[in-house]
């Protein structure tokens, strides 16, 4: 299948999309969510298992695109509720509800709605020459696709309103700190980096790694007592796993599992 705004790349059970609009420094319109969701489903079904989310060019992502692009987007409408609920919004949740793990390579600047798609990797691996902002306040706007949640749960409350009042850059060194991303890397070895960890997630128990992302995820609001019933309740799917049989035997032969993500 063929983009125009994206690219998407297939080794193993890993798939590479990047973000393909260099010269709008890869900014969102819905054309973007609708050629990454096509990518996505159709990399489910063809068998991946792991997700790696970037950008070419300088940029990751410089959030929405403010201005018509003349290939039959209009720029931003006045109501930005309704862009939001018909194309931000499912297209977050299609990212937090995968059933295989995603792994961001920032490889440049992360800006508005460009930092919630590099947060929403499992696991985010930063170029240390790139930066985070949390710009929507600088244009009078408010933090969206998720990037209010993802913000806060990753940092805490303090350090969220910090990020969304003031409007400033966050280094890689500094958002390592504070917990934004998982890794930093040099701005050459982003990439391979992200996609040697969604190729080590590939390799793993899908269907655990799958739940496991959920259930990081919901523990962040639940309390102890509803994590406590999700994890009970996840334990029980997976040990009815073909995977988990698979450790058990390997277990028993003194050999590594031969995971299959069944």
């Amino acid at each position: 299948m063929s983009y125009d705004f994206i690219t998407s790349t297939t080794e193993g059970a890993v798939t590479t999309l990047a973000l393909a609009r260099p010269d709008k420094l890869n900014a969102i319109t819905p054309n973007v969510f609708a050629e990454l969701t096509a990518a996505i489903e159709a990399g489910l079904a063809a068998g991946t298992r792991a997700f790696v989310l970037t950008g070419e060019g300088r940029a990751f992502c410089s959030g929405a695109d403010l201005m018509p692009d003349g290939a039959g987007y209009d720029g931003l409408p006045e109501d930005l509720g309704r862009i939001i609920d018909e194309h931000y919004n499912p297209f977050t949740k299609l990212l937090m509800d995968l059933p295989v793990p995603l792994v961001t390579a920032i490889n440049g600047p992360a800006v508005g709605a460009g930092l919630s798609l590099a947060l929403a990797g499992d696991i985010a691996v930063m170029a240390k020459g790139a930066y985070l902002l949390l710009a929507f306040v600088n244009i009078g706007l408010v933090p969206d696709a998720g990037a209010t949640w993802l913000v806060a749960s990753s940092v805490g409350r303090q350090r969220a309103m910090k990020m969304a009042l003031l409007g400033e850059k966050i280094s890689a060194d500094d958002a390592l700190a504070i917990g934004l991303v998982a890794e930093v890397a040099d701005d050459d070895a982003a990439l391979a980096r992200a996609q040697e960890i969604a190729a080590r997630l590939a390799a793993g128990p899908s269907k655990a790694i799958g739940m496991i992302r959920r259930q990081v995820n919901a523990a962040v609001e639940q309390s102890l007592a509803d994590s406590l019933d999700t994890e009970r309740d996840n334990q029980r799917a997976a040990g009815f796993t073909k995977d988990f049989k698979e450790a058990i035997a390997a277990f028993g032969e003194k050999r590594k599992p031969q995971f299959k993500g069944r």
